[in-house]
């Protein structure tokens, strides 16, 4: 995909006069440094590596954590990896700049002249950029630090060496994006901790001039070349932590001082910038909120690992987002799908298996301490105890400024609009099965988007989100792609790729390019009652369609297990109505005129649905279409496997409420 005329102009219009005169600034020193070599890193002598972990913090990892962690390092010696759904088993000796989902290398040269977002020249960049994030070396890192086999940290070893000669300072690709050179750094960090008891661990870093000349051109290009305004979303936490982790465990430089002052500055005020009161990050994207908090954990674990003092703030902001995260998980601990997802992470040394959002939910019970509402985590993972070593607990002395945290859980958030609305869980609901499953449904009636931009925001206003035990009944499709293919990105973006209504074939929000929207709606939360009662309810409406307002109506009724929906088409002329509700992968449609029978099965029990659809619009399913797509889900970034999609069509003209209403366990 590359940036048409067209395309520059809409951006321009969403900045503002700081930083249009920032961006020229880094034009001018782009182009500057391109007419010159980069210079050599400062002279340093006596440079030592003292962030290492406590004795005891290896002997803390679960062993069904760590032998998860040492197969996945098995099969990494062996080659073999998957990224964004596409199998390599090249990693044995790893092509740096190569795509094997296109079959293309991206081009050389000077690193801001390579057209990294044109797929057919560059291929896939995060295909690309993924390896070379260095999250899998800290994985194989790990596996010595637990085993002490020497073949782990000689494999770290050659593939640090093989990038660094592949990838001088501002040549290729890899020196083009600041998110991905700060979580490049903050993996070379733990690397190096992890590798502290082999050998060869100084000789690879401290004592090599070609490591610091990498290390302080990383911090040199991050420092010269910050996210700025309308782009400071989870980028700039990246940058920030990254740089901030390697001016702690790596200041050895005469700038490290400053680098790692501006750089806790820049974390400090970003991520309070990034994060809601009430503890949800704003780009309501569920996994830049699980990728801002590994990283600003593992900031803070370097700033105690180093003695650098932390603002109160940052602490405060992380325990917000733990709570917040606590708050809106089902009874399997998976978050809403809310918004972009790529499958970004802070830091990784855990092996597959492990979850992601247990093992944060692990990680800020042992920093900051479960609230009684909170639930129960029982998975393992290898990260936490490694954090929990270098972390000063919450609760010690001069780390835990006053802050009341939520007594009970909370269920709606009313700053980012975001409700979660709950039915009674496993064995609390009365009846003859005497495992009826938690009814979860989000709703979703907050701000578009973060920022002028809004770069990961969904045209979604008003769409909801229904699981039943954990299994999407009524699913957000996910995401798919950012580059490369544009029709799919339109797609997952879509309001007809949402739970919600849409009016004349038109997206609620009008999108400028694929991180760009030039108008978003604006919905306001009219009235919730989200306790855990007889019925929950929750209203909300959008301003996206000019002279019509959409009003949507949701309510849970605990007694019949019943999950009401009510559309409204309020003023406005007579317009053309796509009402559409998207099923999970595991969801089976039975659809006979306005009624889809819906049956799926957990833990080999079958469970079923009634789904009665307003008997004004016409119905249809449809499931794996390409032109144009409907009828997909994406469990992860680079994938999609086909699932059902009930589309009602017709007009909000003399009728212009639209019922709909989901029964759990009626059969039909």
């Amino acid at each position: 995909m590359t940036m048409t005329a067209g395309w520059y102009l809409r951006r321009l219009s969403r900045m503002g006069p700081r930083e249009i005169g920032g961006r020229a600034g880094d034009t001018v020193r782009r182009r500057r440094w391109r007419r010159s070599a980069p210079p050599e890193c400062p002279q340093v002598d006596g440079a030592r590596f003292t962030a290492a972990l406590p004795a005891q913090a290896i002997a803390e990892v679960p062993p069904d954590a760590a032998k998860r962690l040492v197969a996945e390092a098995d099969r990494l010696m062996d080659g073999h990896a998957v990224f964004f759904g596409v199998a390599r088993d090249d990693l044995v000796d790893p092509d740096w700049w190569y795509d094997p989902k296109t079959g293309r290398r991206a081009p050389g040269g000077y690193a801001f002249d390579v057209p990294y977002r044109d797929e057919a020249t560059a291929g896939d960049v995060k295909q690309i950029w993924e390896p070379s994030r260095h999250q899998y070396l800290t994985v194989l890192a790990a596996a010595y630090a637990l085993t002490g086999d020497e073949r782990y940290a000689e494999r770290v070893a050659a593939h640090l060496r093989s990038w660094w000669a592949a990838n001088p300072p501002l040549r290729g690709v890899h020196w083009v994006s600041g998110i991905e050179l700060g979580i490049r750094l903050l993996s070379w960090v733990w690397i190096r901790r992890l590798l502290d008891g082999w050998p060869g661990a100084s000789a690879l870093f401290e004592d090599d001039p070609v490591a610091r000349h990498q290390i302080w051109h990383h911090q040199r290009w991050l420092a010269a070349f910050p996210s700025r305004d309308s782009s400071t979303n989870n980028h700039v936490i990246a940058e920030a932590a990254g740089q901030f982790a390697a001016a702690c465990a790596f200041g050895w430089f005469p700038a490290s001082p400053r680098w790692r002052a501006d750089a806790l500055r820049s974390l400090e005020r970003h991520l309070r910038a990034n994060t809601f009161p009430s503890g949800l990050n704003r780009e309501l994207a569920t996994e830049y909120h699980g990728l801002v908090l590994e990283l600003g954990l593992a900031a803070v674990a370097e700033a105690d690992a180093a003695g650098v003092p932390v603002p109160d703030s940052v602490r405060l902001v992380l325990l917000r987002m733990t709570d917040a995260l606590a708050a809106v998980v089902d009874v399997r601990l998976r978050p809403p799908r809310q918004g972009d997802a790529d499958d970004g992470h802070g830091l990784v040394v855990d092996g597959a298996g492990t979850d992601r959002w247990a093992s944060l939910l692990a990680t800020g019970d042992a920093v900051f301490g479960r609230l009684a509402w909170w639930p129960a985590v029982t998975g393992t993972d290898v990260r936490t105890p490694l954090l929990a070593a270098l972390l000063r607990p919450y609760a010690k002395e001069g780390t835990a400024p006053a802050v009341t945290r939520p007594a009970s859980r909370p269920a709606h958030f009313a700053d980012a609009g975001l409700t979660v609305l709950r039915g009674p869980g496993r064995g609390s609901a009365p009846g003859s099965d005497p495992d009826p499953g938690e009814i979860w449904c989000r709703c979703d009636g907050g701000p578009h988007g973060f920022l002028s931009i809004a770069a990961h925001a969904h045209a979604d206003a008003l769409s909801v989100e229904v699981r039943h035990d954990g299994v999407d009944v009524l699913a957000d499709p996910g995401t798919y792609c950012y580059h490369g293919e544009p029709k799919w990105r339109q797609y997952f973006r879509s309001t007809l790729g949402h739970n919600t209504l849409q009016l004349d074939g038109a997206d609620q929000s009008v999108s400028g390019g694929p991180f760009l929207w030039t108008r978003q709606a604006r919905s306001r939360v009219l009235a919730v009652d989200a306790t855990q009662g007889e019925t929950a309810t929750w209203c909300a409406e959008h301003d996206g369609y000019g002279d019509s307002v959409h009003r949507r109506r949701v309510e849970l009724t605990a007694a019949d297990r019943t999950l009401r929906v009510v559309d409204e088409v309020r003023g406005g002329p007579r317009r053309a109505v796509r009402l559409a509700f998207h099923l999970g992968p595991a969801v089976t449609a039975d659809l006979t005129g306005n009624r889809a029978r819906l049956t799926w099965t957990r833990d080999g029990r079958d469970r079923s649905a009634v789904l009665d659809l307003p008997g004004r619009l016409e119905w249809r399913a449809h499931r794996g279409e390409s032109d144009p797509p409907l009828g997909w889900y994406s469990a992860g970034f680079g994938r999609r496997e086909p699932a059902t999609t009930l589309v009602g069509t017709g007009f909000a003209d003399d009728t212009r409420e639209f019922t709909t209403v989901l029964t759990f366990g009626a059969q039909g």
